[in-house]
């Protein structure tokens, strides 16, 4: 039985899959598996991943219809045997140290359940364009998770299985496996899932130093709709509340003001100049917290976003001019 599973959810991968299990399979820590979920995939995903394991035995394939990646992933999950699971998506990279920083800190850690790193910003290509994910790593509280989101990404963290079993439930329905990510998200699974551990378990995150994650930008995530990942992150609150409804009283109109600044970002990157400018406004309406705990980082979008609307300069040039090169 491997010491660690790694969980690669694909759908129409066959690009980038082949160098994502490449990274992986290069890792230091040699006692792991591979589990590619094919997630009805159209093109030649299947192969590739097959052709892959006929040449490492710890590359196994997984296939199912599409379920979406919260699906993929509750499916690699369930056929893991990994006392450590870890995340990376197939058009995603693992640098060759990063399982065994992991590994190592939670075995030093018992008290973390999920154990993340930065990452380093690649394009389509694979080469990093020089901005980074940067987050913090030590004293993560949930107040933290639901601002800032740490974890960055859906590549970044490695769970403790005693986690994943903290976190699984069965829904109504459900006839095949537990879910550890809900599966009714096709966005802000990812945050629902880390804020869930922090709210509902005795679980700690805390991350490790490095970029040791290469997370890839295409253009079709920069150019997703900002309003549609608005309302998945509402849905995610509405979802959580119950859970702790005094710590979402405290924290909510911070957090959401946050989230704002993030799809005013995500709107500058798109070169829509007014839509970002909106939810600045709706930002600090809420809340000026992202302006005081963050206020390099909060001016750098409000003056791209006006130099966008109103001199529509390139946005990717003027981002790598305006962005913090330490921030996350």
């Amino acid at each position: 039985m491997p010491y660690a599973s790694i969980i690669v959810p694909a759908f129409n991968s066959v690009e980038t899959l082949p160098q994502t299990l490449l990274s992986l399979r290069s890792q230091t820590f040699r006692d792991f598996e591979i589990i590619v979920v094919n997630d009805g995939s159209t093109d030649d995903t299947a192969r590739v991943a097959a052709e892959a394991a006929k040449l490492d035995h710890r590359i196994r394939l997984v296939e199912q219809g599409n379920r979406g990646l919260a699906g993929a992933r509750n499916s690699g999950i369930a056929a893991a045997s990994g006392v450590v699971v870890g995340l990376c998506d197939a058009d995603d990279l693992w640098m060759p140290e990063k399982l065994a920083a992991h590994v190592g800190h939670l075995a030093v850690a018992p008290h973390v359940g999920l154990s993340y790193t930065g990452s380093a910003l690649i394009n389509y290509a694979g080469q990093r364009i020089g901005h980074a994910q940067r987050p913090k790593l030590y004293g993560v509280t949930a107040s933290h998770v639901f601002k800032r989101n740490p974890i960055g990404n859906g590549s970044a963290p490695v769970f403790r299985r005693a986690a994943l079993e903290a976190l699984a439930y069965r829904p109504h329905g459900e006839t095949e496996r537990d879910w550890v990510f809900d599966e009714t998200f096709r966005q802000s699974e990812d945050i629902e899932c880390w804020l869930r551990l922090c709210l509902t378990t005795d679980w700690s995150l805390e991350g490790v130093p490095g970029l040791l994650t290469e997370y890839r930008l295409s253009a079709g995530g920069l150019s997703a709709r900002t309003d549609a990942q608005l309302a998945a992150w509402e849905r995610m609150v509405s979802k959580l509340r119950p859970t702790a409804p005094d710590f979402f009283a405290r924290h909510e109109n911070a957090a959401r003001a946050y989230q704002l600044r993030y799809l005013a970002r995500r709107a500058v990157t798109g070169g829509d100049g007014a839509a970002a400018m909106d939810y600045l406004r709706r930002a600090l309406r809420l809340s000026k917290t992202p302006l005081f705990e963050e206020p390099l980082r909060t001016l750098t979008t409000v003056a791209a976003a006006v130099t966008v609307e109103h001199l529509g300069r390139d946005p990717m040039q003027l981002l790598s001019y305006l962005r913090p090169r330490a921030g996350s």
